[in-house]
């Protein structure tokens, strides 16, 4: 008896020693990746309210934020930076929680293991311990503000501020944890001969995708900073980084991710570098100077057009590298991988063109342009709009190979020597492009206080075809299958008319790869062995973006025939 109690005794402080260094290393983590918003000033902003117009105009002072006819959001922004982002995030209250609750809501899809959630947002809470460190204290602030006005329903997160900052490194974050296919992104430019009025020219879709529900309120954010140049960008609700953007220098920036070996700590977000360059830079030498400056944790494409030189220039940057790369053409392309001498991967100077979709894409805008020979602003977005393989082949819709994949979160044209953008609306690239003219804009911003057109009308370029078709229907139609074959799948629940079914997503989309893998995933997790190895099978005869999404299909069919 005396023996038990002594073991007993041990396991005991052995459970209760346990137990404490629990408590020790979670208060230590909690320590370490706490992030303290920055100091700021109070302003009477803090409680002013909102004067709202209507369901489709608000204002705050000079500021504004307006819904026009085509469904963007276009809001005004000026002053110093605690200032813009109260203001923003009054103004975009709303937009902000639907865009939060949207991006939660597809990351549980995306990842349905509530074990495996938490343990991400351990692992990023800890990897972005520092996050704060390393961005400049004017975005800081911006930021700071924004996120006075976001949802205490999301403090299972984190803090507002918290939540709100880490959300500029969602893209580099994805992007570093397992190149998790969120941003496929295709970019060009042509300027002189290959343009048909001889000046510069940029077309880029930016294929970020989380969901159809998060590009449903895209905003047109126009800023009047206190410091540096007047700028506008393509975003959404709590967002104040560029992944797209202009400004009153003829400066462009669009964002292309590379492919990135894992990194081991926090470092700038990409959007956040591209917004940095948008506000202070007026020549592709400024805007390279100042990505210098910033470390980044992932590798990513800056494209730059400037109005200033004339031309195009994408500066490759990754966590320990940086590379200007030009071209001797007049006309430039960037998809997702590095072209310099200095930068170019192993894997993609070795690439035969049907093993990565950033190569096969590359390869389809040069045939593209080939076609085209004089861009302007209509074939431009009939390029971006494409969805066609090599050889005008039939890849499927929705395929990463193709120029247009049938996800993009918008597209966008500019022509910075006349400070004129296009920006697409919903859905993907297929709606009108809608033309704002920034001198007019900014000329015309302040002192609203009701809605009032603020784009081109006459320069608006049509809605695609292919939005009124019977093939756009049927994408459609494919989608909705899929996500029945998803659901079942994971409530291993067989689908009643599954035969039926089966043929149904075929006939939709026949010659994309990925319908043969969701039947093939189906009828494997179902132990129906013959017709999974017949779908994998067919599956392989397809385009397949890229290498490693063969190597996956074919285990898996290995394993069926095992």
């Amino acid at each position: 008896m005396h023996k038990i109690k002594i073991i007993a005794r041990a396991l005991l402080n052995t459970l209760l020693w346990i137990l404490f260094m629990v408590i020790v290393l979670t208060v230590i983590f909690e320590i370490i990746t706490k992030v303290n918003p920055p100091e700021v000033s109070s302003t009477e902003l803090e409680s002013l309210n909102v004067t709202q117009t209507d369901s489709l105009f608000r204002s705050l002072n000079k500021n504004w934020l307006q819904k026009n006819d085509y469904g963007l959001w276009e809001m005004y922004i000026e002053g110093e930076a605690y200032e813009r982002g109260v203001i923003n995030g009054k103004l975009s209250k709303d937009l902000i929680f639907k865009q939060e609750d949207a991006f939660v809501n597809q990351i549980k899809v995306m990842i349905p293991s509530e074990s495996y959630l938490k343990f991400l947002k351990s692992f990023i809470g800890f990897f972005n311990r520092n996050i704060d460190k390393h961005v400049i204290p004017e975005y800081q602030k911006e930021i700071y503000g924004i996120s006075q006005s976001a949802s205490e329903k999301f403090d299972f997160i984190g803090t507002n501020y918290h939540r709100i900052l880490n959300y500029h490194a969602a893209h580099d974050i994805g992007h570093a944890l397992q190149n998790m296919n969120l941003v496929a992104c295709t970019a060009f430019s042509g300027w002189d001969s290959k343009s048909a009025d001889s000046s510069l020219i940029i077309g880029r879709n930016f294929d970020f995708y989380v969901g159809d529900e998060f590009a449903e309120d895209k905003i047109i954010m126009f800023c009047n900073p206190e410091k540096g140049h007047k700028f506008m960008i393509v975003t959404w609700g709590g967002m104040i980084g560029a992944t797209s953007g202009m400004n009153d220098q003829g400066l462009t920036v669009t964002l292309n991710a590379a492919k990135s070996d894992i990194p081991f700590g926090a470092a700038t977000p990409v959007s956040l570098v591209a917004r940095e360059i948008l506000q202070y830079a007026s020549t592709i030498e400024e805007a390279y100077k100042i990505a210098e400056k910033r470390k980044m944790f992932v590798s990513e494409s800056l494209f730059i057009g400037s109005a200033k030189d004339g031309k195009t220039a994408t500066i490759e940057k990754s966590p320990d590298q940086q590379a200007l790369f030009e071209t001797s053409n007049d006309y430039i392309i960037c998809s997702n991988h590095f072209q310099s001498k200095e930068m170019k991967k192993d894997i993609y100077k070795k690439a035969d063109i049907s093993d990565y979709a950033t190569t096969y894409r590359l390869e389809r805008v040069e045939e593209l342009l080939s076609q085209n020979p004089k861009l302007n602003v209509k074939n431009v977005a009939e390029i971006l709009r494409d969805q066609k393989g090599l050889q005008d082949e039939n890849i499927g819709m929705g395929n990463e190979k193709a120029v247009n994949q049938l996800i993009a979160h918008h597209s966008i044209i500019f022509k910075p020597e006349e400070l004129k953008v296009w920006v697409s609306t919903s859905p993907f690239q297929l709606g009108e492009y809608v033309c704002y003219d920034l001198n007019q804009v900014f000329a015309d911003a302040e002192n609203r206080h009701a809605k009032k057109i603020i784009y081109e009308s006459d320069l608006t370029i049509p809605a695609d075809s292919f939005l009124y078709s019977q093939q756009f229907q049927d994408f459609n139609r494919f989608k909705e299958i899929r996500d029945q074959i998803k659901r079942s799948i994971k409530t291993s629940q067989r689908i009643a008319n599954e035969d039926v079914l089966m043929s149904e997503i075929i006939q939709k989309n026949p010659e994309f790869f990925e319908t043969y893998v969701y039947i093939g995933d189906y009828f494997n997790h179902f132990n129906i062995a013959d017709k999974s190895i017949l779908a994998y099978k067919k599956a392989l005869s397809k385009e397949i973006p890229n290498i490693y999404q063969r190597e996956s299909i074919q285990e898996k069919l290995n394993e069926v025939i095992e």
